[in-house]
């Protein structure tokens, strides 16, 4: 066999067995491969989607800032959140202004921004019902402080306005009346959850005491101007003597009713009793010109604090009752400059 021959045989005897070795080799399985990425990537997404937010939004939608006691409840939420949440959250603040279209738009701005948690103090329960149920039905927590809406929310935080309107009677039916006697009522902003049960239950207290009367009863929408015009046509209304008692549902309107019994002289005669716990009534209470005050927490520092919980996952019962406490010449040493 000639040279040229033998070296053809030997090339095609190694290419033969390269052949062999490489099909002697194991074939990657592309559908395994597949299977495992696919199962491997629904890991990952699980571990995404468990991971914390790096900042969490909050809305806070104030009723009416043009009120001492909003004033006071808006600073509160805020100085909370600056003093202990601005790393982990971004807040973003609105006034309703007392009209409930208005508060109505600026939950609405606030939804479209992308809000994780709406804190809301609402102008009225029913007027903002709609728009906490668009919130809810969104994927956003709400939580309610000071009055209510009429729709579930994932918390509500404020003072029982109910006992209040309770404690409220008996105090000044007991107490003051010792039994007989007439009453006036200043009352809130209509359909707001506090007035209406700051009136109700008020007027349910009263029933266990026949001779006890409400002989007037009218809105000043918490505010100290109308009921200081309410109280001058209450004085003309009615003589002295026809009446021992002015209930307000708040104290900016106790304060007003005060300045129109001062100016007639007759603040002596009367007694004047209030809610909230406004630095200005504690005063008034310490120089005798008012009577008591029920103090009403705004709730805007556990607003914050709890909407961060609930962002964390904490499950909270709602409500969550903060404490009310009857100040009058008794203890009033004890709160003089602890109000707002």
């Amino acid at each position: 066999m000639s040279t040229v021959k033998q070296l053809i045989i030997l090339v095609l005897i190694a290419t033969f067995l390269v052949a062999c070795a490489a099909a002697s080799q194991p074939v990657a399985q592309p559908a395994q491969d597949e299977a495992q990425a696919a199962e491997a990537k629904p890991a990952e997404s699980e571990a995404q989607a468990a991971a914390p937010k790096e900042k969490y939004f909050f809305g806070f939608s104030q009723a009416h800032n043009g009120h001492p006691w909003r004033v006071n409840q808006t600073a509160n939420v805020r100085d909370y959140w600056a003093a202990n949440l601005t790393d982990e959250v971004n807040m973003v603040f609105t006034d309703g202004q007392n009209k409930p279209e208005k508060q109505t738009a600026d939950v609405e701005d606030l939804i479209s921004q992308g809000i994780d948690v709406l804190i809301l103090t609402p102008v009225t329960a029913d007027a903002m019902t709609p728009v906490t149920k668009k919130a809810i039905e969104g994927g956003i927590k709400v939580i309610t402080l000071d009055r209510e809406v009429s729709t579930p929310v994932t918390l509500h935080i404020g003072a029982d306005n109910k006992q209040i309107g309770r404690a409220a009677a008996k105090y000044i039916a007991e107490e003051l009346l010792k039994g007989k006697g007439n009453i006036i009522e200043i009352q809130g902003t209509l359909g707001a959850s506090a007035t209406i049960d700051r009136n109700v239950e008020f007027m349910e207290g009263l029933k266990e005491y026949p001779d006890v009367k409400v002989i007037a009863s009218q809105t000043a929408d918490y505010s100290r101007e109308p009921a200081l015009k309410y109280m001058e046509d209450m004085l003309q209304r009615f003589g002295p003597g026809e009446f021992t008692v002015v209930y307000a549902h708040n104290d900016e309107m106790a304060l007003g009713a005060i300045q129109a019994l001062k100016t007639a002289n007759r603040l002596e005669d009367v007694f004047v009793v209030g809610i909230d716990g406004q630095n200005e009534a504690f005063d008034a209470i310490k120089a005798g010109e008012m009577t008591a005050t029920f103090t009403y927490p705004n709730g805007g520092k556990e607003g914050v604090e709890y909407a961060y919980k609930l962002m964390q996952g904490e499950k909270i019962e709602s409500p969550l009752v903060l404490d009310s406490v009857k100040v009058d010449a008794s203890n009033i040493d004890e709160w003089v400059g602890k109000g707002f």
